[in-house]
């Protein structure tokens, strides 16, 4: 008996310990933010009850609310809940701007109404005081939108007392998105923080469940369709802002200056992007004290109009080592990092020095900003580095994107000076040159010998001969291979390439039948096909064409059993051809395109249009025919990039490329020649009318306002026309004639808007 009891004992006493081995789930919300995100971090166990406030199933997102404390769930997929459940969730903790959770289970317990929603401000808001709770805030509605079509949720931006925030408003109804505008508002949601890839807030958001949650105030003063027509050079009388944002101030080490354009600090791991249009001296690596205006640029946290203080004190930062997937990622934007890669080119151009490396596949810029041409310094020499080469860059990581939440998105990296482009090795001795010399080499080698066993040694000359033979087969087979890496770095098309690789692998096994499937579907080489000469699939080698992410297609030959291992050599030779030249095209095809191709606009650039006028200019005076030359240039554009913002006005340069391009007929040529200056080749006109036709509708691609990033922008562009031969026969006449009436075209609409206002004063 008392054995018993003694093993009952050291049962439960295991036992209890096994439990508190485990960790105890966390049953509360308020327990659940005091871990912060040290915290979350280790995937705690939670079990709690909660009340939802508001459920999206088709995102499996779910904010739920008790005794005051809100947080994020993400539910499981099969989850079914409405606003009022009341809850159990089981999960883990993650972490995150705060901590969420990774839900197991979530079990509905019962339904019930809402809590009452805070009456709060915008202030509140930006600084998380009821992050993940229903909220109530006045506002205007500023915005309102389909989001994603139609059909979708509702988008609105909103100004609050001191602020902007966005909301999603689940409800797809038209005419209460056209009520909304410019009407103040109460709407009640779940208040959220609006956050960048480095998980750093840039705003606050509110998720809004139905129009029932939105309450009408004071409606707008007039309907926006109703609204007066304002003529597009005079919108900016309309404007008016109120900025009471605080000037801040930052401290940090410097990653990069640019002077007169922008300061990079760097302290904690946390970076930030400073616009200045100061040129004072600033030394990378010391100590500074920054104030400027908080802002968010193409959703990362900035500061605008920054003073910057270099306090001389040596603190440089060490670049982060990185990789490609990271950085496309968005996870270290502005940050200073490094990668490794190998250099693919290097350009030079009047404003930077450009290296494309290849990163684990994938290419990128490492990209140095040369002085201003204004300082009238001299360009120091461009840094050299060999094609091939592996190194390691150090610089500031720069999106090429104004949206870095939409999965990978290219980026550039920033040096600071030439030295952060480091060689680590040089291009393997391994070239094919040096491999077409090694074999000449020794083909002669060869053919000395067999000459030498051939006159001394009479009595094996059958034997001799046939080594001869062999070895001629083998250079025959080498020039072919040679004649196709000429091909390669030449201009024949890639399908001849690949049909010229298909009938060495033949040639190399007998003549047996060849061929290359591609991953888009083409098909090059010999392939019998049944009934008249069926193949057995048992005779069918095949070697993948390799490359970084999936094959770009498949090498076949069909070989008896005895010749399968020497067909399996020639195979991966050819692939290998195969890829190269798959490669050196698809590099070859991106290079010329941006020589060509303005990168903002993706139209001609000036280059591209200079070859085209010339070529149009020679043909049109063989086959004594007529065309046109439309010069167009973009009104108060300056007033668009100072009054909206650099990213608007590329924007509004992107949009204003589109309608224009809509507005040409097939064959016609549409260039950008300069800032805000673009250019189109009308060939197929035949007199001046049909010219200033053309010229009419591009004038109407300003008819209706553009909307970017909120502001409403009128456009408006002077068009000047010019005929070949009428007006000139080079291209400088050409252009001056445009270009002189562009400004004539210029100057009678300033006249006449002159007139209209001095009338309009009169009366």
């Amino acid at each position: 008996m008392k054995k018993w009891l003694t093993a009952l004992v050291i049962g439960a006493v295991c036992n209890s310990m096994a439990w508190a081995a485990q960790p105890y789930p966390r049953t509360t919300l308020s327990a659940i933010h005091l871990m912060g995100n040290a915290g979350a971090r280790r995937q705690s166990p939670v079990q709690f009850q909660a009340t939802a406030l508001y459920f999206r199933g088709y995102e499996n997102m779910l904010y739920v609310q008790d005794d005051g404390a809100g947080i994020y769930v993400r539910t499981p997929k099969d989850a079914k809940l409405v606003a009022g459940d009341r809850v159990l969730v089981e999960g883990t903790t993650q972490e995150s701007f705060r901590p969420w959770i990774l839900a197991d289970r979530v079990i509905v317990l019962s339904h019930g109404s809402l809590p009452p929603p805070v009456r709060t401000n915008f202030d509140e808001l930006i600084r998380n005081q009821h992050d993940c709770t229903l909220v109530t805030v006045r506002a205007v509605v500023r915005a309102a939108d389909p989001a994603w079509g139609a059909n979708g949720p509702t988008y609105l931006q909103m100004l609050g007392d001191q602020g902007y925030i966005d909301a999603v408003l689940d409800s797809d109804d038209s005419a209460a998105r056209e009520k909304m505008l410019d009407a103040e508002v109460e709407v009640t949601g779940v208040a959220t923080a609006k956050l960048d890839g480095k998980q750093q807030q840039t705003g606050v958001k509110l998720y809004i469940a139905s129009l029932s949650s939105v309450k009408f105030l004071a409606s707008g003063r007039v309907s926006p369709q109703s609204l007066p027509i304002m003529p597009m050079a005079e919108i900016i009388t309309a404007r008016r802002v109120v900025d009471r944002t605080p000037r801040v101030r930052v401290h940090g080490s410097i990653t990069y200056y640019q002077p007169g354009s922008v300061v990079v600090l760097e302290e904690a791991g946390r970076s930030l992007r400073i616009t200045t249009e100061a040129n004072t001296a600033l030394r990378v690596g010391d100590i500074a004290d920054a104030t400027g205006f908080p802002q968010v640029q193409d959703g990362f946290l900035a500061l605008s109009r920054g003073e910057v203080r270099d306090n001389l004190i040596r603190a440089p930062i060490a670049p982060e080592p990185s990789t490609w997937d990271d950085l496309a990622a968005s996870r270290h934007v502005f940050d200073l990092v490094s990668l490794t890669g190998a250099v693919v080119t290097e350009v030079r151009n009047s404003t930077q020095d450009e290296y494309v490396v290849n990163s684990d596949g994938h290419l990128f810029s490492a990209i140095y900003r040369l002085p201003d041409a204004a300082s009238h310094l001299p360009l120091p020499p461009m840094k050299h580095v060999t094609a091939g080469s592996k190194v390691r860059i150090s610089g500031i990581c720069m999106l090429n994107s104004s949206n870095p939440f939409n999965g990978q998105v290219p980026f550039d990296l920033l040096l600071r000076s030439p030295d952060d482009i480091q060689v680590i090795a040089r291009p393997s001795a391994l070239t094919v040159r040096n491999l077409m010399v090694v074999v000449g080499l020794l083909t002669l080698i060869l053919v000395a010998a067999a000459a030498w066993v051939l006159t001394l040694r009479r009595k094996v000359r059958q034997k001799t001969a046939e080594l001869a033979t062999r070895i001629e087969d083998e250079a025959q087979i080498e020039r072919r291979r040679s004649r196709i890496l000429e091909d390669i770095n030449g201009t024949r098309a890639l399908p001849e390439i690949i049909e010229e690789i298909c009938e060495l692998v033949s040639s190399r096994l007998g003549g047996a039948p060849c061929w290359c499937e591609l991953a888009d579907g083409s098909r090059s080489g010999t392939l019998p096909l049944p009934p008249q000469s069926p193949i057995d699939p048992a005779r069918v080698v095949r070697e993948p064409i390799p490359a970084h992410t999936s094959p770009h297609g498949t090498l076949f030959a069909a070989v008896d059993e005895s010749a399968a291992a020497a067909a399996a050599g020639a195979l991966a030779t050819g692939a290998r051809l195969a890829a190269l030249a798959i490669e050196t095209r698809g590099l070859y095809s991106n290079l010329v395109h941006r020589s060509e191709y303005d990168l903002l606009t993706d139209i001609h650039n000036r280059f591209s249009f200079d070859t085209c006028i010339e070529v149009l200019i020679a043909e049109s005076t063989v086959r004594q025919q007529t065309f046109g030359l439309i010069y167009i240039d973009l009104d108060k554009f300056k007033q668009v990039n100072d009054g909206c913002g650099h990213q608007v006005g590329d924007e509004y340069l992107q949009e204003v490329a589109l309608r224009m391009k809509a507005q040409l007929r097939p064959g016609d040529l549409l260039a950008r020649v300069g800032g805000d200056e673009f250019a189109a080749l009308v060939p197929a006109v035949r007199n001046r009318s049909e010219a200033e036709e053309i010229a009419r509708r591009l004038d109407r691609s300003f008819d209706e306002a553009l909307v970017i990033q909120g502001f409403i922008l009128h456009g408006s562009a002077s068009v000047g026309i010019a005929l070949y031969p009428e007006d000139g026969n080079t291209k400088d006449r050409l252009m001056g004639a445009a270009d002189a009436a562009m400004y004539l075209a210029k100057y009678t609409r300033r006249e006449m808007e002159r007139e209209t206002e001095s009338a309009r004063t009169a009366h």
